[in-house]
């Protein structure tokens, strides 16, 4: 008996009772089919198309055009990320990781080695002789400015824009009312379940005051653990720029006009400089300082058109501060502890056993030192960003973003939204009305 010759030689019919066809000829899905099919296939079509034959001699025809899969795939590809994670919350009890991994280190200092073998020793080149970078003063001078003008707008805007901070732990939230959700660690929170009490809350829970030790010799020997109290403490910022190149009288540091003679590993002696003649004012890089104003003298903007160009102000003013850090970073050795948030200006830490993190016992109280990061000089408090509603659900906690505090503070007081705070903030992630819609959600 003849077997009955099917309608598609080419194709076998689809085995499901739908009459759409497979899931894999939609636009936009990858082809489940291996690559090795899908060309046998295409070949066999084009074969039709020009007249082949088949094995029993017969001329084929091409299958129906409405039913021929679609091999194709559209990817879409953006190189700003949509949605970003938060960043993490380390424990208390764990290590910061560094910067670069020890075993990355350590591959470059045998290949360091290897290419400075059977070649003259290099002079050192500055800081590190003791000399300033002097490409980077004025930027230091701008640091320096972009902080005072920073904390002196965020005074102005936070009497327009109502910032709350918790009675019992580090919790801010920029809005008239703190947010629902149950995060409080701090003292009797067993009582409250976790609930955060709100009240009114300072500038320095928002910008932190990170300190750190004047040196007046950045080169100098390391300060031990009895002059701990003896050594001035100022902010870590203001210890950057001055060592940077900024010059303030009540806080004299020295300036070296002649690199450092090394006569061992750690050890150094200044050059002579008598030959020299005196030191001149040099005000090529020099800038007006700022002054941080007091409280009385803190005036709120009027009008919400001052109000929206105070908070662009400031916006600027934060994105100045940081890319200048991290400019200054690059150049000049700050040091923090992996387990405290202690930061040190300098080369190598300071010996003060002033440590009370986890396990401190078992170190005597010393510090670990390790390479800083920009967001431990200066750290960004994430903050929830509030929706267009202006309320917060606890049960949609899930779908809300955050933004630095400062970030969070200028976008409520009518700046623009900065395209690299975006991705945390989740604005392209859609927020149910209720939550049976977001029990839908998959």
């Amino acid at each position: 008996m003849r077997p009955s010759s099917s309608p598609y030689p080419l194709l076998p019919p689809p085995t499901c009772s739908s009459r759409l066809p497979p899931l894999r000829c939609f636009v936009g899905l990858r082809c489940s089919a291996p690559r090795v099919q899908v060309r046998e296939r295409l070949n066999s079509v084009a074969g039709i198309g020009s007249g082949t034959r088949g094995c029993d001699g017969r001329f084929r025809t091409p299958a129906s055009s409405a039913y021929q899969p679609c091999h194709r795939a559209i990817i879409i590809r953006n190189d700003n990320s949509q949605n970003a994670d938060f960043p993490r919350n380390y424990s208390k009890r764990e290590k910061k990781p560094f910067p670069i991994p020890v075993v990355e280190l350590r591959r470059r200092a045998r290949q360091r080695m290897k290419q400075a073998e059977g070649k003259p020793k290099r002079s050192l080149p500055p800081p590190k002789n003791g000399l300033l970078v002097h490409r980077l003063v004025p930027e230091a001078y701008r640091v320096y400015n972009a902080r005072i003008l920073l904390i002196n707008n965020l005074k102005r805007l936070m009497k327009v824009v109502p910032v709350k901070g918790c009675k019992y732990c580090s919790e801010i939230h920029v809005g008239s009312d703190g947010h629902p959700f149950r995060t409080c660690r701090g003292m009797s929170s067993d009582k409250r379940r976790g609930e955060h009490d709100w009240g009114t809350t300072l500038v320095e829970a928002i910008f932190l005051p990170v300190e750190a030790y004047h040196l007046e010799d950045r080169l100098g020997p390391r300060i031990p653990h009895d002059q701990r109290f003896a050594v001035p403490r100022i902010p870590a910022l203001v210890e950057l720029c001055i060592q940077a190149g900024v010059d303030l009288p009540e806080y004299p540091t020295k300036r070296r006009r002649k690199p450092i003679i090394k006569i061992g590993r750690t050890e150094f002696v200044d050059a002579n400089e008598d030959d020299l003649p005196d030191p001149a004012p040099d005000e090529r890089f020099k800038e007006p300082l700022l002054e941080e104003l007091p409280d009385d003298e803190i005036i709120a903007p009027s009008s919400p058109e001052e109000r929206a160009v105070l908070a662009e102000e400031t916006l600027e003013a934060w994105e100045t501060l940081r890319k200048g850090a991290l400019r200054l970073l690059r150049s000049y050795a700050v040091r923090v502890c992996g387990y405290c948030p202690e930061v040190h200006i300098g080369s190598s830490g300071h010996k003060a056993r002033n440590c009370g993190a986890f396990k401190h016992q078992q170190r005597n109280g010393q510090h670990g030192w390790q390479a800083a990061v920009l967001d431990d000089l200066i750290p960004p408090r994430y903050v929830w960003h509030m929706p267009e509603s202006g309320e917060l659900q606890k049960e949609l906690k899930s779908f809300y973003g955050q933004a630095p505090a400062i970030v969070e503070i200028c976008i409520q007081g009518g700046a623009e939204v900065p395209e690299k705070y975006k991705a945390t903030m989740r604005l392209d992630v859609g927020i149910p009305s209720s939550l049976r819609e977001a029990e839908m959600v998959v």
